[in-house]
């Protein structure tokens, strides 16, 4: 089966460099791709992603060697299994706050008997390989969101879920559950050692911590902190950005 990028790079010790993919578009995705990223999630969830642009998506990327992962809008099995069946080679799920919840979503992602994934790889094995069904649950990876307080009350127990590899802070949602206000990069104390908390729990349980960050800078601070995988910057930031600063330096010259 084709190499999971993440995998290995966990396997050697380093932290993985990701990419976010919001446009719904595959040659956007294609971009991104050749860009160098580790790996690149597509989002449907908060991205304005359907399910066709999705596939259009997981095919550009698969064009480079860039683990393609999806984030799907819910925990929802429907919604997992057919992303793995489209070629996702992770699923970042969503709002998991406790045991129960985050068994529902492995499940999703294994074959018996190790969960009850429906067989019916179509493009998954076309781009896996002809033993998709014999590699795919030591190959694909499953990654909770925590970002809730109540997910971090029940961190210790979440991260004991057999065929878990690693959780997903969604630090947004997260700072709403702690009364501050949303956003990214938060450097409160009590975020930082939040964010230390969850990192020590997943050291403990030997499962890996990635985080969603708002720049290069801070992302390289979690990565110090012991965060495993990080995404400091998406498509539509950097289009929103470099837009913006091309229009104002001509503005600035033509004036």
């Amino acid at each position: 089966m084709r190499p999971n990028r993440v995998r290995q790079i966990w396997a050697a010790g380093g932290a993985v460099i990701n990419g976010w993919c919001a446009i719904p578009s595959g040659f956007s995705a294609e971009l991104m791709a050749h860009m160098g990223w580790d790996s690149l999630v597509v989002d449907t969830q908060h991205g304005l992603i359907g399910y066709s642009t999705m596939l259009e998506m997981l095919t550009a990327i698969s064009t480079t060697d860039v683990t393609p992962m999806v984030r799907v809008p819910l925990n929802d099995p429907a919604a997992i299994m057919k992303a793995l069946d489209a070629g996702a080679y992770g699923i970042i799920c969503p709002m998991v706050n406790d045991r129960a919840t985050c068994e529902q979503f492995v499940g999703a992602c294994r074959y018996a008997p190790l969960g009850y994934r429906s067989s019916g790889p179509l493009r998954a094995e076309l781009n896996g390989g002809s033993d998709y069904h014999a590699q795919a649950d030591h190959t694909v990876l499953a990654l909770a969101m925590i970002e809730t307080l109540e997910a971090v009350e029940n961190l210790d127990a979440i991260l004991a879920t057999p065929g878990l590899d690693g959780i997903y802070v969604g630090p947004s949602d997260l700072s709403l559950t702690m009364g501050l206000p949303p956003g990214q990069d938060k450097t409160d104390a009590v975020m930082l050692e939040t964010l230390g908390k969850i990192v020590a729990g997943c050291q403990r349980h030997r499962v890996k911590a990635g985080i969603h960050t708002g720049s290069t800078a801070y992302a390289k601070r979690m990565v110090e902190m012991g965060f495993n995988l990080v995404s400091p910057i998406g498509d539509a930031i950097f289009l929103n950005t470099a837009g913006r600063q091309a229009v104002a330096e001509m503005r600035a010259w033509s004036h």
